[in-house]
């Protein structure tokens, strides 16, 4: 849920445009600044996003922000040892973007986001993340802190959270607060979860159709497969496997789960722009830096009609912002960012990315996905999406069991990373990226019942041990 662009910290003294009834507000935005985010990709690449949390190593409680072992020193360690450019907000360093185009980023809760730089392979990709993550532990030490990756913060209680002087976040949990109970879960999320997600490209109109109704068919079997949250405060007693899932459930179903016109065959930029626009927007930002709430209840179609309250109008760039605060299971904009899965451990992280690439960019997979899952309806689709907190592999979609399209879903995927291996885009080691998920098929234990099982054995229910066994 990061910024994608990095402004100046805002100068007090310097008015608000936004407070100006007597400014122009600007034509209203057309069709072609609406479609401007979608651009097609001049090339398949692969991005990685690793959330992980920066945790006391004995007792895997959650940095705070401030302080000699805080969030923040460490923002400031990773400036001063490899340099780039500080992002802010409101004056408090919130990220870093790196010399090589990378980023290091704050979630609300603290959790830090390495996003690399898209690359043409797999394995450069997972190459770059594990330097960068190695690396990144190594300077997290130094305070006395753990790199721990995973998909929840399984020790520290949301009451005890302390949340990142972000003035978007309070903003957005206001928001979430007002929302009721469809946004009663959304602090969970925002200070407790953690994921690890895939961005590819797409090439043509048609590209983009076959790749995103493939992509949102396939993201519940996929969640199935990879679930690994069963811990939260502490404690395995809820019976969760996924406990990053059930917040999510929470969390304005609106803009989150299914992107309900990507499961149409001949689903277009188009269909996406007319669904965005019936969600409201949440905050958005001025020249000056600021960010201001959005008008409570209205949609983003409703503010280029009527503008905001002050008389201006939305920009482009409010229109951006707007597409950040969607997290459907495949989020679009320039790229498809797949984010249905939890993260799974630190040594098995780049099975996602070989999963997504080798369904995506070997056309046959990709066709052989849709064919397999294209079927189901938008109603089966919620419904395991309720299930699967629970039940993980043992979910049922459409009333078929997920562990056989899972299966298949591992099988075509293999076979896309074995034609790139033939192309010579991928070197033959990683087909080995998806040997876990095969594990996971075979045995029927996933991610999730493999820490349940630790916890209540060799780490001894012990967050010391836990973190000792999970930590970068």
């Amino acid at each position: 849920m990061t910024e994608d662009e990095a402004r100046p910290a805002p100068d007090p003294a310097d008015p608000d445009p936004a407070a100006d009834p007597a400014a122009d507000p600007g034509p209203a935005l057309g069709r072609a600044e609406l479609l401007a985010p979608f651009r097609p990709g001049r090339g398949e690449l692969i991005g990685i996003e690793v959330e992980c949390g920066l945790v006391d190593p004995v007792t895997g409680l959650a940095a705070h922000y401030d302080g000699e072992r805080g969030v923040l020193a460490v923002l400031e360690a990773v400036l001063a040892r490899w340099g780039g450019e500080r992002q802010e907000d409101a004056g408090r360093l919130t990220g870093v973007r790196l010399p090589d185009g990378s980023q290091i980023t704050l979630e609300h809760g603290g959790q830090i986001e390495y996003s690399s730089t898209p690359v043409p392979s797999v394995a450069e990709a997972v190459d770059d993340m594990r330097a960068a993550l190695e690396q990144l532990a190594e300077l997290a030490d130094r305070f006395g802190l753990a790199l721990l990756p995973g998909a929840y913060l399984p020790f520290d209680r949301l009451a005890d959270m302390r949340w990142v002087p972000m003035t978007r976040g309070a903003i957005m949990r206001d928001y979430f607060t007002g929302l009721g109970e469809p946004g009663s879960r959304a602090r969970y999320v925002m200070a407790l979860s953690l994921s690890t997600q895939v961005t590819l490209d797409y090439l043509s109109p048609a590209d983009f159709t076959r790749k995103l109704r493939m992509q949102t068919a396939a993201a519940p079997v996929v969640s199935a497969l990879l679930v690994n949250s069963p811990l939260q405060e502490g404690s395995s007693s809820s019976g969760r496997l996924s406990h990053r899932c059930w917040a999510w459930l929470r969390m304005d179903p609106r803009r989150g789960g299914v992107l309900p016109p990507a499961l149409r065959p001949d689903v277009t930029t188009e269909s996406v722009v007319d669904w965005a626009l019936d969600i409201p927007l949440i905050h958005y930002r001025t020249p000056d830096g600021r960010y201001h709430p959005a008008p409570p209840g209205r949609t983003f179609a409703e503010l280029l009609r009527h503008g905001y309250p002050d008389g201006s109008r939305p920009t482009p760039a409010h229109w951006r912002a707007h597409l950040n605060q969607l997290w459907t299971s495949t989020r679009v904009r320039d790229t498809l960012e797949l984010r249905a899965s939890d993260g799974p451990p630190y040594p098995f992280v780049p099975a996602v990315p070989a999963l997504w690439a080798g369904l995506s960019y070997h056309p046959a997979s990709l066709s052989a996905a849709w064919e397999l899952l294209g079927r189901y309806t938008l109603h089966d689709h919620r419904a395991a999406l309720a299930e699967l907190p629970a039940l993980g592999l043992a979910t049922r979609l459409g009333g078929d069991p997920v562990r056989p399209l899972a299966a298949e879903l591992l099988r075509l995927a293999r076979a896309g990373l074995a034609a790139r291996i033939a192309a010579g885009l991928e070197p033959p080691h990683v087909l080995g990226y998806l040997d876990p998920l095969e594990e996971i098929l075979a045995t029927g234990r996933t991610f999730a019942e493999q820490c349940r099982k630790r916890w209540h054995g060799d780490l001894r229910r012990d967050p010391a041990r836990y973190v000792a066994a999970y930590r970068v």
